[in-house]
């Protein structure tokens, strides 16, 4: 069975709430992108019970659009490609180093995936990336140009170019921080190619290895219409508004965390997962 017999780009759109016209130009690129990233919540709850996701095209279509799940940066840009693919864009797989926290982009592994998609007739690729579950993430794609400022469904992001030792342009996406004005770097990447067993490889590692930040604890990150970003790392439950205004609580039960999964986030809890350990 091909990719195509197994992947159903109807069901995908209906899932995500795209009503747009199916062409391969900027329109579809960026509506499909936010519907997307509006839709479909991030999480890795499969890590948290002992195993990497499945990164095939059947299963992803099973879980995340027949199914109330979500998932993280393998299966959402997998899953987005796909999509993207079957509308006729060219799509290449990309791989970068978090530097959320990092002293240098270099202390880092390349663990997080995104893609360059190219728009026939455009002058330049895109950045795509729906699977970085942050309130720093794209909502929007934004093209691959140095040093310009993108705003995009209430969020604004530039590329900004790093030195490095390597032979391919190193970029860092950058987000703006909406109480303090200041620009935070969200993670670095070249342009350099990369193809599904790769990605088989960062998932297995990323979904089982025990020092992974993905195996240790649930992680939920979802974004809803108008700007407000819901977080839950292990207990603690964020809401990050709009305006950048932050509010915080600790959930006490497991009964509140399995309701704050399912109503909240979007997500049916697999039954024997525990949400708070």
């Amino acid at each position: 069975m091909s990719d195509e017999q197994r992947y159903d780009l109807d069901a995908y759109l209906d899932r995500i709430g795209f009503k747009g016209e199916r062409r391969a130009d900027p329109a579809t690129l960026r509506g499909v992108h936010l519907a997307h990233a509006l839709a479909l919540p991030f999480e890795n709850l499969d890590p948290v019970r002992g195993s990497a996701p499945s990164l095939e095209p059947a299963d992803l279509m099973a879980k995340m659009v027949r199914g109330r799940r979500g998932g993280y940066c393998y299966e959402h840009n997998t899953l987005l490609r796909l999509a993207l693919e079957a509308l006729g864009f060219r799509v290449t797989p990309l791989a970068g180093r978090v530097t959320v926290g990092a002293e240098t982009p270099e202390s880092r592994p390349r663990t997080h995936a995104m893609l360059r998609v190219e728009v026939a007739g455009e002058p330049w690729p895109y950045l795509a990336d729906v699977g970085f579950g942050s309130v720093g993430a794209l909502l929007l794609p934004v093209p691959l140009v140095a040093g310009t400022e993108y705003e995009g469904a209430g969020r604004r992001h530039r590329l900004a170019p790093l030195p490095h030792d390597g032979p391919l342009p190193l970029w860092e996406l950058q987000t703006r921080d909406r109480r303090t004005g200041r620009w935070a770097g969200q993670y670095a990447f070249t342009q350099e190619s990369f193809t599904a067993p790769d990605l088989e490889i960062f998932n297995w590692f990323v979904g089982t290895h025990p020092r992974s930040p993905f195996t240790r604890r649930p992680y939920l990150q979802r974004t809803l219409p108008g700007g407000r970003h819901l977080s839950l790392d292990g207990t603690l439950l964020t809401e990050t508004l709009a305006d950048g205004t932050v509010t915080q609580r600790t959930l006490t039960g497991e009964a509140e965390a399995r309701r704050v999964a399912e109503e909240e986030f979007g997500i049916d809890v697999p039954e024997g997962t525990a949400l708070l350990g």
